[in-house]
């Protein structure tokens, strides 16, 4: 199965250099996903990337397709592991928790992801989710954008209530929602506190457990 690595081989130190420019909405991202993970627990992030979220987050293991990517991740003090969302290199019932950062809209099979992530977790464990709601002002913004943005070419965007049906298909059906980044990213300057639900914020983070 073939991963949209090559956007991020070819250009991740801009991709890494994102989070300094945009400092207050990767902070609040940050926050929202923190109030969603696990306070202890062996953690794996799938699409780990540079390490931008798993390393403040106290994530231990990572997977990404690209090799240039997780160079940055190992430097950050993350296992990384070079693989795919959907085929995961894991026994089952190993991980406490999951999480998936800007994933979803990468990968060439979500459903297929979500069910090799629910092999993985422990019975009760949480998968947590954070991605741009396609449906909000920054989603939008992103969409309108898409075709001039080497990332996000080739990328899927959902809505919040596509991946919430994605989750229950896959038996994730116990969900809690949150959401930051009403304004586009020009206009954030300052962090942003984190809202429950989905529908006004640009980025969403979902809880979900089966």
């Amino acid at each position: 199965m073939k991963a949209k690595s090559h956007p991020f081989d070819a250009h991740h130190a801009r991709y890494d250099a994102w989070f300094a420019r945009h400092d207050a909405a990767y902070h609040s991202e940050l926050l929202a996903v923190r109030a969603a993970l696990p306070w202890q627990g062996l953690g794996l992030e799938i699409g780990v990337g540079t390490g931008r979220f798993a390393a403040p987050l106290g994530v231990k293991v990572g997977i990404d397709p690209s090799m240039a990517m997780l160079a940055y991740a190992v430097k950050r003090g993350i296992l990384a592991i070079q693989a795919i969302g959907e085929t995961l290199p894991f026994k089952n019932a190993v991980f406490d928790f999951v999480l998936m950062v800007t994933t979803i809209c990468f990968v060439t099979d979500a459903q297929k992801m979500l069910v090799e992530t629910r092999r993985v977790l422990k019975p009760g464990a949480p998968l947590v989710i954070g991605f741009v709601d396609r449906e909000s002002r920054l989603g939008k913004v992103y969409l309108d954008h898409k075709a001039e943005n080497v990332f996000y070419r080739d990328a899927t965007f959902y809505s919040a209530s596509e991946v919430k049906n994605l989750l229950k298909d896959v038996g994730f059906d116990r969900q809690i929602w949150v959401q930051t980044l009403s304004s586009p990213l020009d206009q954030t300057q300052e962090i942003e506190a984190l809202r429950e639900g989905y529908g006004s914020g640009g980025f969403v983070v979902v809880s979900a457990t089966r």
